[in-house]
């Protein structure tokens, strides 16, 4: 992240900024003024260059440059309107879909209501029997079916992962909570299932490849859902892009139960993990070895799941560990 490369405390800044005074750095001078092993110096260039931050001077990547701090700044600055833009686009289409979910089906020839219960089950299972790369879904109250439902729903998944159907699953945080929603999204990931929780989705969809797409409300007038099939239209292209910022924004899953245990150091370094405290200053304020914090950093993200200190703290906090 941006922050990360002009904050000189954070391994990230610290490497930018060395290379921002020596053009043309060489690879072991490098390993040298950021004090740690050229695998990981290596995997965090890549990272940098992936980000148009840095860029390899040669192909063997032996030696390195730092692309101009202005341009790196105003890359961002312009990727951050650009979602931004994205999002207030993805607000309208969920706006327009609010209203016409409220007034029936109206002329919008994309979308068809469908108010039946067993008739709402039946859509989603057409969904993923056609889906031929990716199923993507938010799964969040209410839950549609009883235990049977959810045990079919696990056979059907496991054939179409089987035959090479990515499932990728948004699950509300209070999915855990839940009798029947719990397990199944435990055996789901077990199974191969990509899956992420987030506190409080907005929506419950689901998404077959970009052919279809199914929003189920909780009924106005009565008890029970009503769904809105979505075929492919801005309204569709909205919904899909509504679920990939979504995506980005949850936390990895994990089926790690949260009894396992954490000594007072590891404890430590989480909160100050939680509270965006860098390496170094986790390092200065518990009294340990750099070497020591990034260790237990790292073995404290595997452990959680987690690919970014926010999204451990956010685990750890959910499992009772903080």
């Amino acid at each position: 992240m941006l922050h990360d490369v002009l904050d000189p405390d954070s391994e990230r800044g610290r490497v930018y900024q060395w290379l921002v005074g020596r053009p043309q750095a060489r690879l072991p001078d490098l390993v040298a003024a950021a004090g740690i092993g050229e695998d990981a110096l290596l995997a965090l260039l890549a990272e940098l260059a992936h980000e148009g931050i840095v860029m390899a001077c040669d192909h063997r990547r032996l030696t390195w440059e730092a692309l101009p701090p202005g341009q790196v700044v105003e890359a961002a600055l312009q990727r951050d309107a650009a979602r931004r833009a994205d999002a207030r686009r993805a607000g309208a289409e969920l706006d327009r879909l609010y209203r016409l979910a409220r007034r029936g089906a109206g002329g919008y020839a994309a979308l068809e209501v469908v108010e039946d219960h067993p008739e709402v089950l039946a859509a989603g299972r057409r969904l993923q029997l056609a889906a031929r790369r990716e199923v993507r879904v938010i799964d969040v109250p209410p839950y549609s079916g009883d235990a049977a439902h959810y045990l079919d729903q696990e056979v059907l998944q496991r054939q179409r992962m089987a035959s090479g159907v990515v499932y990728r699953s948004i699950y509300g945080g209070c999915a855990f909570d839940d009798p029947v929603a719990g397990p199944n999204m435990a055996r789901m990931i077990e199974a191969g299932e990509q899956a992420r929780t987030l506190d409080e989705p907005p929506l419950k969809l689901a998404l077959g490849d970009d052919d279809l797409a199914i929003v189920t409300l909780p009924a106005d007038n009565r008890a029970g859902v009503v769904s809105l099939l979505v075929r492919p239209s801005s309204l569709l292209g909205a919904l899909a892009s509504v679920f990939e910022t979504l995506w980005r924004l949850a936390v990895p899953a994990s089926t790690s139960g949260p009894g396992l245990q954490l000594d007072d150091r590891d404890r430590r370094i989480l909160v100050l993990m939680a509270s965006g405290a860098t390496d170094d200053a986790i390092a200065r304020r518990l009294g340990l070895g750099r070497r020591t914090v990034v260790r237990r950093v790292s073995v404290l993200l595997a452990r959680l799941g987690a690919t970014t200190r926010f999204q451990a703290g956010v685990q750890a906090a959910r499992r009772g560990w903080l």
